[in-house]
């Protein structure tokens, strides 16, 4: 639009950017939330609630309101001081729902944390058309928490870390990792999701000949990365251990099936929930199925998963994005 102006174009001054114009803007955002609004009435919605942290360590909780028509952000709010109080969570979502209107809305979707489940089951006491659902994304997410905890899983990922942190850490050895590896990276853990983890492994496993190779070149011994510490722990985590091989591909087995169940209900391409149920079970047979129907090694994990989703078996097929509206 500049280009096609030409020069001598004046910008609005700071005085009508926070005046006219923001007002302005201001009536378009409201007209654009009334046509939210006459679906939320018509369908039904879902009031979601998403946490998270800045990079100032502010706890923010984010409010937002899903329906056929979209997912409108309605509100953010500072909850450092009371993200554990489980009353003052029920005063927040209490708020939000009368916001929204409680015969609009269908269910409250939040996280599984205890104070979470506390506010939600007590707005479910005195908001007779509201359900409180915790969210799948979030739960599966626990799950592989849980299994992240048994020893060859903490071992093993663990090493993985170590061996990406000493890959990433170097130049001369990523340079070296790049060379072997045709330019393809390896997805490194992230702090927020433990889904990440598995899929290093998984990353790792797909470059396995060519870090063998990369370990056992000329290019490797000439590095001066290699009188550092932790050079001597993964060589032989890559060359001499063939265990730690053999635990990325069982975890890899045993994991990745959760992993593309979580892709599958974080995406946005269609309702999940009507779904869940049956790739969780799904799931849980072709780690079976991955682990030899062996029930030593399966049923750990099975008893993992289970902690988590049994109590979801009693919640209502609501989800964002499948709506029952209570009023039809």
């Amino acid at each position: 639009m500049v280009a096609k102006y030409g020069p001598g174009f004046q910008p609005p001054t700071s005085h009508e950017l926070k005046t006219w114009i923001l007002k302005e803007e201001v009536q378009d955002v409201q007209k654009l939330m009334e046509e939210h609004k006459k679906d939320w009435n018509k369908y039904g919605c879902s009031i979601m609630s998403d946490g998270w942290t800045d990079g100032k360590s502010r706890v923010i909780l984010n409010f937002l309101v899903n329906s056929p028509k979209g997912t409108w952000f309605l509100k953010s709010v500072d909850v450092l001081d009371t993200i554990k109080n489980g009353e003052l969570m029920l005063n927040y979502l209490d708020r939000v729902v009368e916001e929204v209107g409680e015969n609009n809305g269908i269910q409250v979707v939040t996280d599984n944390a205890s104070n979470y489940k506390w506010a939600g089951k007590e707005l479910m006491s005195y908001r007779s058309n509201l359900w409180w659902t915790p969210c799948a994304v979030y739960c599966i997410d626990l799950m592989l928490e849980d299994i992240s905890k048994l020893k060859v899983f903490e071992t093993t990922t663990q090493r993985a870390k170590q061996i990406v942190k000493f890959i990433y850490g170097h130049t001369q050895v990523l340079a070296i990792m790049r060379k072997f590896t045709s330019n393809k990276e390896i997805i490194r853990p992230a702090v927020t999701r433990f889904a990440t983890s598995f899929l290093t492994l998984q990353s790792l496993y797909k470059q396995k000949g060519a870090l063998i190779s990369m370990f056992q070149s000329n290019d490797w011994l000439e590095c001066e990365s290699t009188k550092h510490k932790e050079a001597n722990d993964v060589k032989k985590w890559i060359l001499r251990d063939g265990s730690f091989w053999n635990h990325v591909a069982y975890c890899i087995k045993s994991v990745m099936l959760l992993v593309c169940v979580l892709r599958e209900v974080d995406s946005e391409v269609r309702p999940a929930m009507g779904f869940i149920y049956e790739l969780m079970d799904a799931a849980k047979d072709k780690i079976a199925t991955n682990l030899g129907n062996v029930e030593a090694k399966y049923l750990p994990i099975w008893r993992r998963i289970d902690n988590r989703w049994t109590p979801q078996l009693h919640q209502p097929l609501h989800a964002a994005g499948y709506y029952l509206n209570p009023k039809f």
